[in-house]
């Protein structure tokens, strides 16, 4: 079974750019997206081939929006839309779709974390409390799952090329968003980090200025996070990233994970 997932950074320009391409030589079972930016209909639309596609947008225009995609021949048997008590700022980031894998229901989830600003107050008190209503929904969805998408928090100085001049400067690379972190991967694991070990990166997400792609100087903020059982069927991860500058089609590359099912 094979899951991957990507910040299309705008989903029709990402199918503009080579996403549709990308698509069909990957041939994800379960693809998880945020920053979609479109409406439901048209992402069905736009997505080569048969999907089944359950998504919410933010309730502002043009941000946002995330949506989970199921080939039908996967079992998808309920799904849920959103954060209890979300504000706009929150909406368009998280949605749930429950799905059939073997003899066993897993809970598939695309996230979009806030990104932040470390020099603007009240946004990270926006992103701490988005932080913390993903912390109390894991804890209410029983069963196995699968938390995936853009955290935009990286987890340690292996997750970012540039961790010092960074660290405690920088949203996405200050303690006290970077132990939200630890918190969830003391439950449940981070699998890319599982399979791939204790190296430098693999990066995920480059920024569009100066020559941080060209130079490798990315940031891992893409996870697929699960529950140990599932986690324990990963056996390959991939990240896609694009052979030159031009090639690219998000700012993020697609994170894919191999999971083997039989007999789950």
């Amino acid at each position: 079974m094979r899951v991957t997932t990507i910040n299309v950074n705008g989903i029709r320009a990402a199918m503009r750019k080579g996403m549709a391409e990308w698509l069909v030589e990957s041939n994800p079972d379960v693809l998880l997206m945020q920053e979609v930016r479109a409406p439901e209909e048209l992402v069905e639309k736009l997505l080569p081939g048969d999907w089944n596609v359950i998504q919410e947008g933010s309730r502002i225009k043009g941000r946002a929006g995330v949506a989970v995609a199921v080939r039908p021949h996967l079992d998808v048997t309920a799904a849920r839309i959103g954060l209890p008590d979300d504000t706009d700022v929150d909406s368009g980031r998280w949605v749930e779709a429950d799905v059939t894998v073997g003899q066993t229901t897993v809970t598939f989830i695309s996230a979009y974390l806030h990104s932040g600003t470390a020099t603007d107050p009240e946004k990270m008190a926006a992103k701490y409390r988005h932080l913390d209503m993903v912390t109390a929904r894991l804890g209410e969805i029983d069963g196995e799952k699968l938390m995936a998408g853009d955290f935009n928090i990286v987890r340690g100085p292996r997750d970012i090329k540039n961790f010092k001049p960074n660290h405690n400067k920088t949203s996405g690379v200050l303690d006290e968003e970077m132990a939200y972190l630890e918190d969830w991967f003391s439950r449940y694991a981070d699998v890319h980090r599982h399979l791939v070990g204790d190296v430098q990166g693999p990066y995920t997400w480059w920024s569009q200025r100066g020559k941080a792609f060209d130079n490798d100087a990315g940031w891992r903020i893409d996870y697929q996070m699960a529950t140990p059982r599932f986690a324990e069927r990963a056996h390959e991860a991939h990240v896609g990233r694009a052979s030159d500058y031009a090639s690219r089609w998000s700012d993020h590359a697609p994170l894919t994970i191999d999971y083997d099912i039989a007999g789950f």
